[in-house]
């Protein structure tokens, strides 16, 4: 069983989107992925504002597996204003009635043993099938989780990619098929808008930190911190030259949420941080900050012939068009990480 999120986050979040939350008063959302990282916070941060401003609003999760997921967070189990429906995002039977905001937030896991064919074409008919019951329910506004993916191999002389950089993932590259797939998910978006006059937003994601991260899976920050909270050592998987950067949980979700309500119709926005680190100065920052004389190993030495690599997002889209900024530093959203999954 996991604890609520701190109060102080949600708060937060609150206070950041308070004036957007008046088209919700009375409304019906329905979110895919809510039993994930994103969908967690974005579940928490509804309630919590639904409770607050007195918005008499609900929603409907999607969920291969609701059962699972309300035994880990067994509080949003009784919340009147949730209700839960199993089902896959790329064939669930639409609900009935209309609903105010669709929120597609799942995808598909390209884990490396996977059917990457069958993930690329179940992530994309999932897109599409939100979009077509969005039409149906009538929905105002329409939110798609894509990712960075979309970009390609970011240039190593390009230290932060911006939304109208032109790369894209290699078509020849048969381990692409992620980012393929949000290229096409963001196609149908934009399709949509033109031709059903349906209102889509864009949240390009790329990396973050918080409570409900996994910190046994394929992410470094994740990894890092868990083995800080053993006392080290901090294991990096290859040479630690890659460049990230990392947005807390309560930031993301405040994006995510400022997108959705204020976001102009098919027009992405990266959401991300855009303060850079190494993986190497990444694991340093957290030994540091959770586990001070923690020893760090790495799997390799790196190579001074090969330059690095970088997945880090120029927000400047975000911070000029909707007024959006990073509020959390990232020893503090280490912290507060940390300190969470202390209590579970």
């Amino acid at each position: 069983m996991l604890p609520a999120l701190p109060t102080r986050d949600l708060d937060d979040i609150l206070d950041r989107t308070r004036d957007l939350w008046t088209g919700v008063r009375g409304g019906r959302l329905f979110i895919t992925g809510g039993t994930g990282f994103f969908g967690a916070w974005l579940l928490e941060s509804f309630v919590h504002a639904n409770a607050r401003l007195g918005l008499n609003a609900g929603a409907t999760v999607l969920s291969r597996n609701p059962e699972a997921f309300l035994q880990k967070l067994p509080h949003l189990g009784r919340e009147a204003a949730l209700s839960f429906q199993r089902g896959d995002a790329a064939s669930f039977p639409f609900p009935a009635g209309s609903f105010t905001h669709v929120l597609h937030v799942a995808t598909e896991i390209y884990a490396p043993d996977s059917d990457r064919t069958a993930l690329f074409e179940r992530d994309v008919q999932a897109t599409r099938r939100t979009l077509d019951f969005a039409l149906q329910a009538q929905a105002s506004r329409y939110l798609f989780t894509s990712s960075g993916a979309v970009y390609g191999r970011q240039p190593s002389e390009l230290t932060h990619v911006p939304e109208d950089f032109t790369g894209a993932p290699e078509p020849s590259d048969p381990n692409a098929g992620y980012g393929h797939a949000k290229r096409v998910s963001e196609f149908l978006c934009a399709r949509y808008a033109v031709q059903h006059n349906l209102e889509t937003t864009i949240a390009r994601c790329f990396a973050f930190v918080g409570p409900h991260l996994p910190l046994d899976g394929a992410f470094a920050i994740g990894n890092f911190i868990r083995d800080a909270m053993a006392g080290g050592p901090l294991r990096i998987g290859g040479d630690g030259t890659p460049y990230r950067s990392y947005l807390y949980a309560a930031d993301l979700a405040t994006w995510l949420w400022t997108i959705l309500f204020a976001g102009k119709v098919a027009r992405p926005y990266n959401v991300g941080s855009d303060a850079d680190l190494s993986i190497s100065e990444l694991a340093h920052a957290v030994a540091s900050t959770l586990a001070k004389g923690a020893s760090i190993v790495r799997a390799r030495e790196p190579d001074p012939l090969v330059p690095p690599l970088r997945y880090v997002p120029d927000n400047r889209r975000a911070r000029e068009e909707l007024g959006l900024r990073v509020t959390v530093p990232l020893a503090e959203a280490i912290r507060r990480t940390a300190a969470w999954y202390h209590q579970a």
